[in-house]
């Protein structure tokens, strides 16, 4: 068996998709892209079909209550507290400022307009 990342892919599920695509887009400062209308209202982030670049983890919590949304995508970043400079003015949350997580980093955890839970990740 390959020990390989097998994470290419996530959806983040919006009630708004122009919204939403404010929100990414200025807290990222990325352009999101509109995908053809046949397969629904989706915009999807910057991406390079070569490789696979994403990843994740199981978490386990004690206060897991089984819905919807326990799934938190985190996004890379230089140093979190830059994006997080942008997610008010963009209408979102922070839920967990700029933490360190030892040896790993740092990670801070976001709502954004649409109610989902997100988080980036920095080695700084």
């Amino acid at each position: 068996m390959k020990n390989e990342n097998p994470v290419c892919w996530f959806d983040i599920h919006v009630a708004n998709l122009e919204r939403a695509k404010k929100f990414y887009e200025t807290v990222f400062n990325v352009k999101l892209v509109d995908l053809p209308i046949e397969w629904g209202k989706q915009s999807t982030f910057p991406f390079e079909n070569e490789g696979v670049n994403a990843t994740g983890a199981l978490v386990e919590k004690d206060d897991y209550i089984a819905n919807e949304n326990n799934t938190i995508v985190y996004f890379s970043s230089e140093d979190c507290v830059t994006e997080e400079t942008r997610v008010e003015k963009a209408g979102g949350k922070i839920i967990k400022s700029k933490m360190s997580i030892g040896e790993f980093g740092f990670i801070s955890i976001l709502s954004d307009t649409e109610g989902n839970t997100i988080g980036l990740h920095s080695r700084q």
